[in-house]
Formats: C-alpha cells, sequence, structure tokens
C-alpha cells in the first residue's frame, strides 16, 4: 500500500512565529523613529540610532520581515491545502526559512551601520541582495514544484496571486539591483540620472503593487472565504480582478516622479495608468466583501473575520486614494508632504497589517492542533486598539499634509513665501505626537497577539497533517453548469 502523504506545516509555523516576531521588532522601530520626529533626542546622540539609520531598517523590517514571512508562511499554507500534495521540497522550503532569516539578520546589522545603496526599500547591498535572490529562487521552486504536482486539475485563484507575487518581485528586484560592486560594502548602481530615478520607481511602486498588494490578496481569497464559511462572491470577478490587477500594476510608477526630470509624457502615462488601476483595484475589494452576503451577522461575535473585512476597507480606502494623489493637480499639493505617508500607512497599517493578522489569528490555532486561539477576548481587544490607532495616526498625517502643502505655496503679493520652512515644521510637531501615540496603541496590540500567540502555543499538541480526501472548499464558486469556469476546481480543505 502507498504511504500516505503529509503536508508540510513545520515551515508554515516557523514562518508564522517570524512573523509575529518581526511585527514587534519593525513595529517597535516604526515607534521610536516617529518618536524622534516629536522629540529629537530620543535619537540619543547614538549614530546608529538616528532617523536616517533607523528608517530605511523600519521599512525592510515591516515590509520583508514581517510582510515577507506571512506571505512565505500563508502560500506555503494555501498551495499544499488547495493542490492537495505536500510541498515539492522540504530541504528547499527549509532553506527559504533560514535564508530569509539570514537576510533579515543582515539588514538589521548593516543598515544602522550606514552601508546602504540609498534606493527605496532596496537599500541593502550587494552581498545580501544576491543572497535575497538566491532565496527567492528556491522559494520560487518551492511554490510552483508544489503547483506542478498538484492532485487536482484546477489552480485556486488564491495560487494565481501568490504566483505572480513571486514571478514579479524576483524581475523587479533583479532588474532594480543591477549594481558595480566598489568593496564588499558598497557599490554603484548599474544606471544612473532620470534613468535610475525610473527603473527605481518602477520598482518601488510595484513592490507595493505585488509584494504589499498582489501576494496579500492571495491571503484575501482564501482566509476570508474560510473564516467566512462562504463561497467566493464571484469566482469570474476574481479571474478578472487578477488579469487587470496584474497587467496595470506594472506601469503606474512613474506618478511617484511628477514635476521631477522625468519626460512629461511618461510621467502622464504613469497617471492613467493609476486612474485604470481603480477599477481592478475596486472590483476585487467588492469581491471580498461581497463574499460575506449571509454571513454578516458573524462580525457581531468573530473578532477575526473583523480583522479580514476591515482590512479590505482599508484596501479599498488606500487604492481610491492612491490614483487620486498621482492625478498631477492633486500631486502638486500632496507631493512630499505627509499626506504621503498617511497614505502609505493606510494601505500597511490597515491592508497589509489586518490581513495578516486576521490570516495568522485563523492559522496559527490550525497549525497546533488547537480549535481557536489562547483568548478570543484578546483578539477583540487587539482590533479596536489597532483600529483606533490607525485612525489616530493616518487622520493625523492627512491633517498635517494638507496643511503642510498649503503652506508651502502660499506667497505674498509680491511673491515671496508667506511662512518660513521653520513655521512649517513648527504647525506640524501636535500631528506627530498624535502619530506617535496612535503607533503606540497599534504596537501595544501587536504585543497583545504576540503574547496570545505564545499561550496557544505553549500547550500544543502535534496536529494531523494527513492530507484528507478532496472536499469542496467554501471558497468554490456557486455557478449554474452553463456558468462554470473550472468550478469543480476549487476543492480545497
Amino acid at each position: 500500500m502507498e504511504k500516505a502523504l503529509n503536508y508540510n506545516y513545520r515551515v508554515v509555523k516557523q514562518f508564522s512565529i517570524a512573523t509575529i516576531v518581526w511585527g514587534v521588532v519593525g513595529m517597535t522601530v516604526g515607534l521610536l523613529i516617529a518618536a524622534q520626529l516629536a522629540w529629537p533626542m530620543m535619537n540619543f546622540d547614538i549614530p546608529w540610532l538616528t532617523f536616517g539609520r533607523l528608517r530605511p531598517l523600519h521599512t525592510n523590517a515591516v515590509i520583508f520581515a514581517f510582510g515577507g514571512s506571512a506571505l512565505m508562511a500563508t502560500s506555503y499554507y494555501v498551495v499544499q491545502r488547495t493542490c492537495q500534495v505536500r510541498l515539492f521540497s522540504d530541504g528547499l522550503a527549509a532553506f527559504t526559512f533560514w535564508g530569509w532569516q539570514l537576510v533579515i539578520v543582515l539588514a538589521a546589522i548593516t543598515l544602522p551601520m550606514g552601508y546602504t545603496r540609498g534606493k527605496e526599500y532596496a537599500e541593502l547591498e550587494w552581498p545580501i541582495t544576491i543572497l535575497l535572490a538566491v532565496v527567492w529562487v528556491a522559494y520560487a521552486v518551492v511554490f510552483f514544484g508544489t503547483l506542478a504536482k498538484r492532485k487536482v486539475s484546477h489552480i485556486y485563484v488564491a495560487n494565481w496571486f501568490y504566483g505572480a507575487f513571486i514571478i514579479a518581485v524576483a524581475l523587479l528586484h533583479v532588474v532594480n539591483g543591477m549594481s558595480m560592486p566598489a568593496t564588499l560594502t558598497k557599490s554603484y548602481s548599474a544606471y544612473s540620472g532620470v534613468q535610475d530615478a525610473m527603473i527605481q520607481w518602477w520598482y518601488g511602486h510595484n513592490a507595493v503593487g505585488f509584494f504589499l498588494t498582489a501576494g496579500f490578496l492571495g491571503m484575501m481569497y482564501y482566509f476570508i472565504p474560510k473564516q467566512a464559511e462562504r463561497p467566493v462572491y464571484s469566482y469570474r470577478l476574481s479571474i478578472v480582478h487578477f488579469w487587470a490587477l496584474i497587467f496595470t500594476y506594472m506601469w503606474a510608477g512613474p506618478h511617484h516622479l511628477h514635476y521631477t526630470a522625468l519626460p512629461d509624457w511618461t510621467q502622464s502615462l504613469g497617471m492613467v495608468f493609476s486612474l485604470i488601476l481603480l477599477a481592478p483595484s475596486w472590483g476585487g475589494m467588492i469581491n471580498g466583501m461581497m463574499t460575506l452576503s449571509g454571513a454578516w451577522h458573524k462580525l457581531r461575535t468573530d473578532p477575526i473575520l473583523k480583522f479580514l473585512v476591515v482590512s479590505l476597507s482599508f484596501y479599498g480606502m488606500a487604492t481610491f486614494e492612491g490614483p487620486m494623489m498621482a492625478i498631477k493637480t492633486v500631486n502638486a499639493l500632496s507631493h512630499y508632504t505627509d499626506w504621503g505617508i498617511a497614505h502609505v500607512h493606510s494601505g500597511a497599517l490597515g491592508w497589509v497589517g489586518f490581513i495578516t493578522m486576521g490570516s495568522m489569528y485563523y492559522l496559527i490555532p490550525r497549525l497546533v492542533g488547537k480549535q481557536q486561539m489562547w483568548s478570543v477576548k484578546m483578539i477583540e481587544l487587539h482590533f479596536w486598539m489597532a483600529t483606533i490607532g490607525i485612525v489616530l495616526y493616518i487622520a493625523a498625517m492627512w491633517i498635517a499634509g494638507v496643511m503642510q502643502g498649503l503652506m508651502w505655496r502660499a506667497v505674498n503679493a509680491d511673491g515671496t513665501l508667506t511662512y518660513a520652512f521653520v513655521e512649517v515644521v513648527k504647525a506640524t510637531y501636535p500631528y506627530y505626537v498624535i502619530r506617535f501615540f496612535g503607533g503606540l496603541l497599534y504596537l501595544s496590540g501587536m504585543l497583545l497577539m504576540a503574547f496570545n500567540v505564545f499561550k496557544t502555543m505553549r500547550y500544543s499538541f502535534p496536529v494531523d497533517t494527513r492530507i484528507a480526501t478532496p472536499r469542496v472548499h467554501p471558497a468554490a464558486p456557486q455557478l449554474a453548469p452553463a456558468a462554470k469556469i473550472g468550478a469543480e476546481a476549487a476543492q480545497i480543505t
């Protein structure tokens, strides 16, 4: 008799724990630099703790350490469950975990020391960049290898998003990472001038588009139907959402370079594609929201579902705001102000943070053989702390950003500036203090989550990882026979 296969939950569990740990670390660094903007003495006159050193550490920690670990944890879980097979290679999967952690630790060492390429979200120097690429290739081999040996004919839509995110990030990382090493800790970009800026923001915006959007939409299409116990509202819309988003996002990067030396036609093209991007983004958001049709009452008692659904609200808000800010006349006011900070963090804290937290709250008990987290009330408390924290944060930055833009462009009758720069800084101060307390609430919620996860895992017992007989997943589309789009395909356990 053929030996029964098992799922590999070990690597999923490792990445899940790393998600929580790096979330706490990255958000703590973020809170420290937020404090420095309000109270500059908080750098303690230590070069390694200055804003310029810690800011790239914060962005790398929350994007690649927290977000990346969450994406790898959930993608490894989802691809096994939806394909009804064990991961392609346990050894390579383990390598992706330890290799990814090594990249993060090296980033945590080198960035405070000032070793940086000076590129947004791509600061890591060339030896670490190469290591990251090797780990990413191993990740791709494991993921696509698992898809290739699947036991079901259909590829569930969540895997389409995960797969696109893996391929696109590899392309972006390699092209933007092209550089000439000078020493072990210093390199120079292979591009120069405006070409370097264009490639950087082609990378930078698509790091948002694929790492922080497409990957997390993979989470959305699996965990929301599972937690709501409802089918995806429209499977057809999910496929349209995928292709429209994947095609459009790649061309929106130039909106980061309005009013620069970039050719005007390129700026305009980026603006147009940014506006088009609103349609697929909201299509996906509506599809996720409507999945709760017939299950809205569950929001009263299910805090995990609250995290997942409110994440979609922030996704909708951020993907409306982004295209609006890409319009040149709006951008003339918003560019270089804290409005951009509000926009980024409504997406990062609200969309990425909440969908990750909801997914982890769903996933972790199942990895340790529990029916639920140690404390459901603690999840509820975490939700409200994080929500209030986000609102304080982004409202303060919205107000500060619009105020900054208006003060900077105000001129007297003789053409001189109405306000000195220091007056703008002084006027912004109260909002930085509010931002700090909003961040403190959000981090406190994350610490609460870490404690809840610790208590849940403390008395764990082995979970049954044997592959069960395929059954229809709640996310399977309920379509009439004539409208089937491989509906029989969404068979996941």
